[in-house]
């Protein structure tokens, strides 16, 4: 027979107390992003050439403290092979943003030109109504020249021509309306991140050599306004055509442009990294 144990209740309620606390810290523990982020150095080696050094390093970032952003991830593109590398990405997008959701990381869907489509919805309505907060200025940043030409608009299906061929998100990437929102517009991401004290932006997205870039919720309007921004590097992709300078396969030329983010503008990191089961 099993001896039966008894516990004085003062001793049960220090277990409870233990109990809940390490709980509580475990939940919290549970909201913090553990990343490794990569940046590129410009180092000389020991007989003085110059070279670009990787370097990876730790960081945390809570999770109430930080938004992911999907840049213009349309449904179509005018390009189709801008449109079928896309849809190779859009599920695992969609993984990222069920796992960073569930963490508490704020989802910002931004699909330019397509706001007619989500108007009077609450994820729209969740960054219209976002009281009002002054952007800064934005600092001086040096911007060199892209490694690779997009002079041509960078479609590698080149019988392609440009033209407004989207209409909506790309529907393998769910929108939570309870919780997320959608905005085209640099002044509506930045009320909406500091209404919820948001210091740090994950972008994912396309196109890595424009809109990645260059829109006005993107990485050069937020790194020079001291936005924390990180580019998620394998769930991002340029527009390139091998046929232009440096005349190189599309993967190489998507290396390159992640190569000069890491230089010149942001950390990059992978999404394994936000996926607990990897």
């Amino acid at each position: 027979m099993r001896p039966i144990i008894l516990l004085r209740t003062e001793t049960l309620v220090c277990l409870v107390a233990i109990l809940g606390a390490a709980a509580t810290l475990y939940a919290e523990d549970s909201k913090v992003l553990r990343l490794t982020v990569r940046t590129q150095e410009l180092r000389q080696n020991e007989w003085g050439g110059n070279y670009w050094h990787v370097v990876e390093t730790p960081r945390e970032l809570s999770a109430g403290e930080t938004a992911l952003l999907l840049c213009d991830v349309w449904d179509r593109h005018w390009s189709s092979g801008a449109t079928r590398r896309v849809g190779e990405m859009a599920p695992r997008m969609n993984e990222v943003v069920r796992a960073t959701r569930s963490m508490g990381v704020f989802i910002i869907h931004a699909p330019s030109g397509t706001m007619d489509f989500y108007q009077d919805t609450p994820a729209r309505k969740r960054m219209t109504e976002a009281p009002p907060s002054t952007m800064p200025p934005a600092q001086e940043h040096d911007d060199p020249p892209h490694p690779i030409d997009a002079s041509d608009q960078g479609s590698d299906t080149p019988d392609d021509k440009p033209h407004k061929a989207w209409s909506r998100q790309h529907p393998a990437i769910e929108i939570d309306q309870d919780a997320d929102g959608v905005s085209d517009s640099g002044q509506e991401v930045w009320n909406a991140m500091q209404e919820r004290g948001i210091e740090n932006l994950i972008i994912m997205g396309v196109h890595t050599n424009m809109c990645v870039l260059g829109r006005s919720f993107a990485i050069k309007a937020m790194v020079t306004r001291g936005v924390n921004v990180l580019l998620l590097r394998d769930l991002t992709d340029p527009m390139y055509n091998p046929a232009r300078p440096p005349y190189v396969d599309h993967e190489v030329g998507r290396q390159l442009m992640i190569g000069y983010v890491e230089k010149f503008w942001c950390p990059t990191i992978d999404s394994r990294q936000l996926l607990p089961a990897e």
